[in-house]
């Protein structure tokens, strides 16, 4: 066993990124059998290799390279899901990219064709393709573009565990193969279909010769850069994972505070009706009273009038008994006749 291993990020870089003849060969292989295409002449722009990891937003020591026709192409390994959201990464990737072209006083016709393409070494789509490329299509695979040469701007990813160890290696295409050699190349001579490849495949050969330049320092450094770029990571993720739930607290906290506006004021409303029936009540209440007062006004009154009309009924038949006419008790009383009569029932 040795420490080689192709999926750490620094160790990929170096092998694939390193300013040097073999490193440029391994890496035209790499892009010439995952991009499907013959790649002639390739320069890496970025091959120095990260120094600060402190404000890194992530593990993405990605390489950025560029074709002879000024094709541009991200290209990156990623080892783990992380909790900061794949799937949103990678297409703000690919749109920076396209959008890092200098179009001043361009035609648009004029724009490069850009390539993130990542290495993933976990499952992330629901399908048994290794490579998948992705690009902009309407609602039932229509395509933005007439013809794909038109369509300038792509995502490809390569998902590793996708790939059957186990198949033998005579049924392997080189994408499997060089694959294998990503997950197992720390084995050396000691796998049999490592051994087998180093022996016969010349793409492979070239990738172990890159390998086989680290030396056990070289390997011990990559290593200790490595897991400090990734506790960075986990770090920052931490950090903004700590901050999302302060957000969501906060959100919450806001909510809450509304809640208990909206209740007080429900529950100012409601003492605001309370007290506007016990108004109305107590009006009701007043205008009963008030009834009441008018009705023994109204009763005494009319006892009262009721007393005066039997005085004067009395008054009346003591009048026509002593003698006098109805004629003269109507003039004493200043009261018609039909009056008298009717008082008298």
């Amino acid at each position: 066993m040795r420490s080689a291993n192709l999926l750490n990020d620094f160790a990929f870089k170096y092998v694939f990124g390193e300013d040097c003849k073999e490193a440029n060969d391994a890496l035209k292989s790499l892009l010439t059998v995952f991009l499907e295409r013959k790649v002639n002449k390739v320069v890496v722009k970025n091959s120095e290799m990260v120094k600060d990891y402190s404000k890194m937003k992530s593990p993405r020591l990605d390489l950025l390279v560029e074709f002879d026709d000024q094709t541009m192409v991200d290209l990156e390994m990623q080892l783990r899901q992380t909790k900061d959201n794949l799937m949103n990464r990678f297409p703000y990737y690919s749109a920076r990219l396209h959008g890092s072209q200098d179009m001043e006083g361009k035609s648009y016709s004029q724009l490069k064709e850009t390539i993130v393409m990542i290495f993933f070494n976990v499952n992330i789509f629901e399908n048994d393709n290794i490579c998948n490329t992705f690009r902009y299509k309407c609602d039932g695979d229509l395509p933005f573009v007439k013809e794909e040469k038109e369509d300038r701007m792509k995502l490809r990813t390569i998902e590793m565990p996708k790939v059957d160890l186990n198949k033998p290696l005579e049924d392997m295409n080189e994408q499997e193969k060089m694959i294998y050699y990503f997950l197992n190349c720390h084995k050396g001579m000691e796998d049999s279909k490592i051994k087998m490849m180093i022996e016969s495949d010349e793409v492979i050969q070239m990738l172990e010769k890159r390998v086989e330049t680290i030396s056990d320092d070289r390997w011990k450094k990559i290593i200790e850069d490595f897991q400090k770029l990734h506790e960075n990571e986990e770090r920052i993720e931490l950090q903004l994972e700590l901050e999302e739930l302060q957000k969501a607290k906060e959100k919450v906290r806001k909510a809450e505070e509304d809640v208990r506006k909206e209740q007080e004021d429900v529950r100012k409303e409601q003492e605001d009706v309370r007290k506007a029936q016990e108004d109305v009540r107590k009006a009701q209440e007043d205008v009963r009273k008030q009834v009441e007062e008018a009705d023994k006004k109204v009763e005494d009154a009319n006892r009262q009038i009721e007393q005066m009309n039997q005085v004067m009924k009395q008054g009346i038949k003591a009048m026509l008994a002593n003698g006098m006419s109805l004629e003269f008790v109507s003039k004493s009383l200043s009261k018609s006749e039909d009056e008298i009569m009717e008082l008298l029932k």
